[in-house]
């Protein structure tokens, strides 16, 4: 099949967050397996030019009220020479330091004219190439006036045998803008209510993708079913409910190359199923790393976290009736936190480990550290509010880390829970996102850490022994767009 992935970012070029590394992931699986992928990106301020092979002549996009000249830039993912990466090169779009926004303006305010020069960008290209995709595979709201472009525009100019995915990463970004931004897209004004864009008197570029790609997908089937409900829909779960037909959910693969106890060069000793004393010397050097008293005997439980409401932290560092004061308070554990955020989170989690001789933080990311983190736990909290797929947990289980988390998203699709009779499982799972629910689920954790010893070796070993490769969900993403192409073009 031919593949087109269009995207505002992708790993190694350009990250915020999993988005990127899930596209450039299935991107590299599908081109493995013999299809023709090609990913189309912004050429962003910090990806260098100079490394890039520039293609002949200017190409015409027709986003905005006058059409734009861009140019074209080309290069081959790292480590898969036959996937060829694509940029949209505009100064005034992308010759700036963020992706979607900066500190000083989180959300940029031209966001609906970039996106539609990449979008537009991206069938342009296809042009130019001569090479016309059997799929254009959006990701995310800013690639979402991709689907409303080939439904309503390009299908039957070029693009007769094509069919559109949208790939849902995060349901709580949707790309709202007000009603005067609309003239930015380069469509008729019939499109603002005939594509499903418009949205309290706004537009909503993930409602438009939602309302006219011919399959949808998000990352975990739980989060699936979640996006329809009132609580996960973030407005829009009437119209997920009336797609619900076409809603697929699968689960993101782990990129082991990067995240294998076995072969980690992040830290400082590696380790696996059949010889686990490295994970031992991994847990010594964390809490030499963090300050922390060198003791074999008690468990440790990481933290690797965006500082964020989603991420439930409230529930675990507000000063008022978070968990983790009482946690460590109160129990012999060692806690230890990576991340970074909203700021009273951070000032918090400064002055709990000022207070708590068995708690320590590192605020911002540090890429070495988080691998630690995950060698050198013997536990790993994910109190998600909502967890669209997740990846930590899959890392941990790996890593012999045995997660504790709340039942959504995609945790409840890839963690077992702990069954106290037998020793099966490979993690502990709680559903309400409260204080106490936490501080109980980690006290169970920490009761069968002192006292049902095989029980965690059994879960452990399970864990290490879970296979979450990517070709797994490239063969379910071919079944979606062998079923977008009978959908949208009836073939």
């Amino acid at each position: 099949m031919k593949i087109l992935m269009v995207s505002a970012e992708a790993v190694p070029f350009a990250k915020t967050g999993g988005l990127a590394d899930a596209v450039s992931a299935l991107a590299i699986e599908l081109t493995n397996m013999g299809h023709d992928v090609k990913i189309v990106l912004p050429r962003y301020y910090k990806i260098d030019r100079s490394k890039l092979e520039q293609l002949e002549g200017p190409m015409a996009v027709a986003a905005g009220q006058v059409e734009t000249w861009t140019a074209v830039y080309k290069t081959a993912m790292p480590g898969c020479s036959k996937l060829p990466v694509y940029f949209i090169d505009h100064e005034g779009c992308f010759g700036r330091d963020g992706i979607y926004g900066t500190r000083s303006e989180t959300d940029f305010h031209d966001n609906p004219y970039r996106f539609a020069v990449l979008c537009h960008g991206a069938f342009q290209l296809c042009r130019k190439l001569g090479w016309f995709p059997d799929i254009v595979h959006a990701h995310d709201w800013s690639a979402c006036l991709a689907p409303v472009l080939l439904k309503h525009v390009c299908r039957f100019c070029g693009f007769e045998k094509t069919a559109s995915v949208l790939t849902i990463h995060n349901q709580g970004y949707q790309g709202q803008y007000g009603k005067d931004q609309f003239p930015a897209l380069g469509i008729d004004w019939g499109l603002y209510y005939g594509a499903g864009l418009e949205h309290e008197g706004g537009i909503n570029f993930l409602q438009g993708g939602v309302s006219s790609a011919d399959m949808i997908t998000t990352v975990s089937p739980t989060y699936a079913s979640e996006i329809q409900t009132m609580e996960g829909g973030f407005g829009m779960d009437g119209l997920l409910r009336v797609r619900h037909d076409v809603i697929r959910g699968i689960v993101n693969g782990a990129d082991t190359s990067q995240w294998n106890p076995s072969v980690d060069k992040r830290i400082p000793f590696t380790y696996s199923l059949k010889d686990m004393s490295g994970k031992a010397k991994c847990k010594a050097e964390l809490q030499k790393r963090m300050g922390l008293p060198v003791r074999p005997d008690v468990p440790v439980i990481g933290m690797v976290t965006r500082l964020v409401d989603q991420k439930g932290i409230a529930e675990v560092f507000a000063p008022t009736y978070g968990s983790l004061y009482q946690i460590c308070a109160e129990m012999d554990i060692q806690f230890v936190v990576l991340g970074s955020g909203e700021k009273w989170c951070e000032n918090e989690i400064n002055a709990l480990q000022s207070k708590l001789g068995n708690m320590r933080a590192y605020i911002g990311y540090d890429e070495n550290l988080s691998h630690l983190i995950e060698a050198g736990s013997d536990f790993f909290l994910m109190p998600s509010r909502y967890e669209p797929c997740g990846l930590n947990q899959i890392y941990s289980m790996l890593y012999g880390t045995l997660p504790i988390v709340r039942r959504t998203g995609g945790l409840a699709d890839t963690v077992q829970n702990y069954n106290q009779e037998t020793g099966d499982g490979t993690g502990f799972m709680f559903d309400q996102l409260t204080p106490r629910a936490i501080y109980d689920t980690v006290g169970w954790a920490v009761w069968a850490y002192y006292n049902r010893k095989d029980h965690i070796k059994k879960m452990q070993q399970k864990g290490m022994q879970s296979y979450f490769g990517w070709d797994v969900a490239a063969k379910q993403y071919l079944d979606v767009y062998k079923e977008a192409l009978y959908r949208g073009c009836g073939i």
